[in-house]
């Protein structure tokens, strides 16, 4: 597996975090503490949160309340502080990174003449308050993300981790009953239809609604600069997954092998993490297990020593098309990624998409 961040800071926690274990572990009150320590409740707060700096008599009155040493307490907010500021510096190099024109074009962000606050419009945006939260979730989703994908993909983190956001928001943002393994299986039929419908603005809603029922949220978001995704997929909670997908090569074909391949993910392997798929094949057991699950819901296996024996002519391709029910331009993708004719051949017959601005 490959890792999705490079930057990997060394962590400290706030010593606020370790008053508060010790005060949750002898069952003291943030008042009982404040009053002991000649605090008001609001630098407790503070204190608790990392964003007051323990001072010598500050660290006395630890000693004397808490226990640990003076020079513990102090030694403890000192490596805290280093470390944080060295962090900050990092954070603001990986930000840095971001495909900022790209996401403020596509309404992601704001933008203000005023940079003083970019930090903070970054961490909004990624869903977190400070670099703590952001360490920690954005760590998470470099340890479980499964890519397959190419070398360009993987160097550039900040623009895969803003779409994975998007995504995120996205389907926050649609209704979903509960996670239903079955049904969601049994309405792959129904989805499958679909494939024939010629405008997106027509299958879209359709197929968002009847992934809906089942628990899965389809979100559409189209890919930053230096962000070569075609679909993602993975569980937001044990009850609501997501299939994300970017459109990438507006083509019919890729679409909806993409959407499948997601499909077979959730299906066959859930809670191993996030797939993300990219620009070129890296086959694992996972890969070659949705690949396969994708193939075989679009053309069926029985079906599928047909496409060896097929005329290459657009009449014959678009008539064993419609016996499945499927779309030409996925006929010729399957034939394509087979080998049984060459990328540059029947690409007349796929149904090409754009983004309307």
């Amino acid at each position: 597996m490959n890792r999705m961040v490079s930057f990997q800071p060394t962590w400290v926690s706030a010593p606020g975090e370790t008053i508060a274990d010790i005060l949750k572990e002898r069952n003291i009150t943030k008042s009982v503490f404040a009053q002991e320590m000649e605090l008001s409740e609001q630098m407790v707060g503070t204190l608790l949160q990392g964003e007051s700096e323990i001072t010598i008599n500050l660290a006395r009155r630890l000693e004397k309340f808490l226990g640990g040493s003076i020079e513990f307490w102090m030694l403890r907010d000192h490596n805290y502080r280093e470390v944080a500021t060295n962090l900050s510096s990092e954070i603001s190099k990986w930000f840095s990174d971001l495909p900022i024109s790209d996401l403020i074009k596509y309404g992601w962000i704001e933008r203000h003449s005023d940079h003083s606050n970019d930090l903070e419009i970054y961490l909004n945006f990624f869903g977190v308050r400070n670099k703590e939260q952001w360490v920690k979730k954005y760590s998470n989703i470099r340890n479980s993300v499964s890519f397959r994908t190419s070398k360009a993909f993987i160097s550039h983190p900040a623009s895969i981790a803003a779409w994975l956001r998007k995504g995120e928001l996205f389907a926050d943002s649609i209704q979903c009953k509960n996670w239903n393994l079955i049904n969601f299986q049994e309405s792959l039929t129904e989805i499958r239809q679909l494939t024939y419908l010629k405008d997106p603005s027509r299958f879209l809603p359709k197929l968002m609604q009847i992934a809906a029922e089942s628990g899965v949220a389809i979100a559409i978001v189209r890919t930053p600069s230096k962000c070569h995704a075609s679909g993602a997929s993975y569980f937001l909670t044990d009850k609501k997954a997501i299939i994300q997908l970017s459109f990438r090569y507006l083509t019919d074909d890729h679409f909806w092998f993409t959407l499948f391949h997601e499909a077979g993910h959730l299906i066959l392997h859930k809670g191993k993490g996030i797939f993300l798929e990219g620009s070129s094949i890296s086959e694992n057991v996972e890969e070659t297990e949705a690949n396969n699950f994708a193939s075989e819901i679009l053309i069926p296996k029985e079906k599928r020593p047909i496409l060896k024996t097929l005329p290459v002519s657009s009449k014959d391709i678009i008539r064993f098309a419609t016996e499945l029910g499927i779309s030409p331009g996925i006929v010729v993708g399957q034939m394509q990624y087979s080998k049984i004719i060459g990328r540059e051949q029947l690409n007349r017959l796929k149904r090409r998409y754009r983004w309307v601005d």
